[in-house]
């Protein structure tokens, strides 16, 4: 497989055509290697419009997933990102080639390890793995100026909304399947939100992500 067509085929064919047209992400596709975040088995398919197992029963989002998120959080170089659910490492070191510093939190022990290795191994150095849940938020280094969630939710936690700073962006996939909606929600200020919704899609949920009740009292 000649990797570097591969890649260039994966960004004029796949996240181009998906409205991916800031130059800033398409250049980071090149620059951070999909191929060395993809488990080895699956290394043939880095470049594919699919979602690759992970341990754990996990998988990557696919590439114009990833690329569509990086680029509607626009994150800055001052800002700090929070992502909940590191798997493989890719997205957190994306984001942290655009940020200041990234804590990805990740709830598999063998999860953790593999993207903290990959990471490692990448050079990238701005990135804290945590072990831990953080599907219902996460405190340590809260506010932050960005928040990823690389999972569906059925709904949003409250807390994440808490734990943006004013200016600060949510990029959270929230639903059921088969009908989910990535959006953008963006803290205007200490009580409003406003939210964009960016596109529809279907992603594994988000593990132990708490099912709202559909009780009414």
């Amino acid at each position: 497989m000649n990797i570097e067509q591969a890649r260039f085929n994966m960004i004029e064919q796949q996240i181009r055509p998906w409205n991916v047209l800031d130059q800033d992400v398409l250049d980071l596709l090149v620059v951070v290697k999909r191929e060395d975040f993809v488990p080895a088995a699956y290394k043939t398919l880095a470049f594919v419009d699919t979602e690759i197992p992970l341990p754990g029963a996990e998988a990557m989002f696919t590439p114009k997933i990833e690329a569509r998120i990086l680029q509607e959080v626009a994150v800055k170089k001052h800002e700090n990102v929070l992502e909940i659910g590191a798997g493989s490492g890719y997205m957190a070191a994306l984001l942290a080639h655009k940020a200041r510093h990234v804590t990805t939190v990740e709830i598999n022990p063998e999860l953790k390890d593999l993207a903290a290795s990959n990471l490692a191994n990448a050079g990238v150095s701005n990135v804290t793995v945590e072990l831990g849940n953080g599907a219902e938020g996460w405190d340590k280094g809260a506010p932050f100026d960005v928040i990823v969630i690389s999972g569906a939710l059925e709904s949003l936690p409250e807390a994440f909304l808490k734990q943006v700073k004013v200016g600060g962006r949510i990029a959270a996939i929230v639903g059921q399947a088969p009908v989910m909606s990535a959006q953008v929600i963006t803290r205007v200020s200490e009580s409003a939100y406003d939210t964009v919704k960016v596109f529809e899609t279907n992603v594994k949920m988000l593990s132990t992500s708490v099912k709202p009740s559909h009780f009414t009292f």
